[in-house]
């Protein structure tokens, strides 16, 4: 890893760190990420984090529940209120809201459950080329030089913690109607310490990053659209078995429905060797403005 993925990498922790204020109130440490508005998946990862510092080491988090209540302002922090609802034998219960500006923009479920063994089976990972034959995220733009803004172009190609690589090198860009269907390999761009503890929060970072996109597929429709408005409403993940950041999952995603201006899609997230190790739904409000209403904007 050179000193510029190591920089990002340092960018990505320092996004996701928190200070403690008292206990169960924690507040964003840094400056928050995002463009115009607070990326979605900081918030997950940091609300999920602030409830794992509530909950002892041998509860592993199993399932998430979130509403996007508002857009995250990136010049401000953001504070995390801890509400330990249940301490049971097996599983902990604790419920999370995200404040800005002394009003809630995210509202958090999730449960934690000691580790016991159960019956078991799984979907099968879809057949796709591997990480090393797939697009990254700079190739993408590349690929659609000349059709794409500069300001696109140059997002595309700056380093990145999170090395996100497309089975379909047309999926961002292109406006040909397809299938709701895609699939993007990702990992952390470095090696984590053998017993780093925090691989859930940073799966719920990722996890925000793609998901929403597939909706858009059959209307032949890019996120990067000015005529669209675009926002996350709700994210719901269940963590199925263990799993390491630093490794390539395949991240294979469908949307069965939109409608009523908003877009619903699913995931499924897959080690190399084809264990589901994650599930992730999430609906999206997906409005499209005509051109007058972009124009007078």
């Amino acid at each position: 890893m050179d000193a510029q993925e190591n920089l990002q990498l340092a960018q990505l922790f320092n996004h996701l760190e928190l200070e403690t204020l008292d206990e169960n109130l924690y507040r964003s440490a840094h400056k928050n990420e995002g463009w115009m508005r607070v990326y979605g998946g900081q918030v997950l990862a940091q609300a999920l984090l602030s409830a794992t510092r509530t909950v002892p080491d041998d509860r592993h988090v199993h399932s998430l529940h979130a509403y996007f209540l508002r857009p995250g302002d990136l010049k401000h922090p953001i504070i995390f209120q801890v509400d330990r609802i249940r301490d049971g034998k097996s599983f902990t219960t604790r419920r999370i809201v995200a404040i800005q500006h002394g009003k809630a923009i995210l509202n958090m479920s999730c449960s934690f459950q000691v580790p016991e063994e159960g019956l078991s089976h799984q979907a099968v990972m879809p057949d796709v080329p591997p990480p090393e034959q797939c697009a990254d995220r700079k190739q993408m733009a590349e690929h659609f030089r000349g059709r794409i803004s500069e300001a696109l172009l140059e997002r595309f190609s700056r380093q990145f913690a999170v090395d996100l690589r497309h089975v379909d090198v047309n999926s961002l860009f292109d406006t040909t109607p397809k299938e709701p269907v895609t699939s993007v390999w990702f990992r952390l761009n470095t090696t984590l310490p053998e017993h780093y503890p925090f691989h859930a929060h940073l799966l719920a970072y990722a996890s925000d990053m793609t998901l929403l996109q597939t909706c858009l597929r059959p209307h032949g429709q890019s996120l990067f659209d000015p005529r669209l408005q675009v926002a996350s409403l709700d994210h719901t993940m269940w963590f199925h078995r263990p799993f390491r950041m630093d490794d390539w999952l395949l991240y294979s995603q469908d949307s069965p429905s939109s409608s009523q201006a908003r877009g619903f899609n699913r995931g499924n997230i897959f080690t190399r060797d084809g264990v589901l190790v994650a599930s992730v739904c999430q609906e999206g409000l997906i409005r499209v403005h005509n051109e007058n209403k972009v124009a007078a904007e």
